[in-house]
């Protein structure tokens, strides 16, 4: 599915929607206060689709009007969805008090950054997270979407994939690294808390190949050191792939299934070093405080919670297993790296 909203003009809204269907014809779902009042099909046939083979009749484009959405002009707020895959492809709503930047929050962790979500989400007119799980497609057009300048983006992006549509023209860019350590315990966990999906034959096919991994760590008591040196041993394929140098993976390869090299971590830094905002969980107040400053928002930050105390005493475990030293021993190098730049330059 592709998207683009060409204008709002108050009075009239005008776009289209190709849907990956060649066939069919998309829908565009208005909702007002989180209520669905319309559902408007395409009604303009536009040959540039059909000759660019990206459908069939080329009946993709949409306007809307009051004739469509009784009392449009005067409705301060919608939002506007594809009606078949639910993404949102536009949001009206009063110009004061947003930020006129696109921004993206880049996660490295496993888990996403909802406490810095939830603080920037009121500033901008759109907001999209987990942005890293969307189609390619989908995706291509949430990161070039002109027609959103006040957009907060947000997801695990595989960074070289998508780098030349986060250049500082386009939008601000900011990173926060985790520590690798608790990462890999965050991770550990993750899989053993989906152990018993993982054994369900209705819900496994969710987790894809990491169903294998979340049996496996089900069976490895993490709280015993010995165990935990025969889990890093006898890791299958998938929970490998998680746990090896995961920040090192995203910054410095294009697909998911790259193998990951040592010259893999010389490019992850030149990428990082291109970041426009990098900070470090660690360091969170620093990177917190910078990141609000560029965007101008005069708000208190918020308090980091505590890492869970079952994820740091395992954290504190896995620092005397040789295993994950070497797993991680690109990540712990750009860890220590963005650290020693905080403390040089932040006081």
């Amino acid at each position: 599915m592709r998207y683009f909203i060409d204008h709002d003009q108050g009075d009239s809204i005008h776009g289209w929607i190709v849907p990956d269907n060649p066939l069919a014809i998309s829908r565009v779902a208005v909702s007002v206060d989180g209520r669905r009042v319309a559902e408007v099909p395409a009604s303009v046939t536009d040959e540039t689709f059909r000759r660019h083979g990206w459908h069939a009749t080329g009946q993709c484009t949409f306007v809307l009007t009051a004739a469509e959405v009784p009392g449009l002009p005067d409705l301060p707020r919608l939002e506007l969805y594809d009606a078949d895959t639910n993404v949102l492809i536009y949001r009206r709503m009063p110009a004061a008090g947003q930020i006129p930047l696109r921004v993206m929050l880049i996660n490295t962790g496993l888990e996403p950054e909802t406490l810095l979500q939830a603080a920037l989400f009121p500033h901008f007119q759109h907001s999209y997270f987990g942005i890293h799980k969307l189609p390619d497609e989908i995706m291509t057009c949430v990161l070039t979407g002109s027609a959103a300048p006040s957009a907060f983006l947000s997801g695990a992006v595989t960074i070289p994939r998508y780098e030349n549509y986060m250049t500082p023209d386009l939008m601000v860019t900011a990173i926060l690294l985790q520590d690798p350590y608790v990462e890999t315990a965050t991770r550990m966990r993750w899989l053993k808390a989906r152990a018993g999906d993982a054994a369900d034959p209705a819900r496994s096919w969710r987790l894809g190949p990491l169903a294998e991994a979340a049996a496996f760590a089900e069976a490895y008591d993490f709280t015993d050191p010995k165990a935990l040196k025969r889990f890093f041993r006898m890791l299958p394929e998938p929970a490998y792939r998680l746990l090896y140098n995961p920040l090192t993976r995203q910054l410095g390869t294009r697909m998911p299934d790259d193998r990951l090299h040592p010259g893999n971590s010389i490019a992850a830094i030149e990428i990082l070093a291109r970041v426009g905002i990098v900070g470090h969980k660690a360091r969170f107040p620093a990177f917190a405080s910078t990141l609000f400053d560029r965007l101008g928002i005069a708000t208190p930050i918020p308090v980091l919670p505590p890492v869970p105390a079952e994820t740091q005493a395992l954290a504190q475990r896995l620092r005397g297993v040789k295993a994950v030293e070497e797993m991680i021993v690109f990540d712990v190098a750009m860890s220590d790296a963005v650290k020693a730049s905080v403390d040089k330059s932040w006081s």
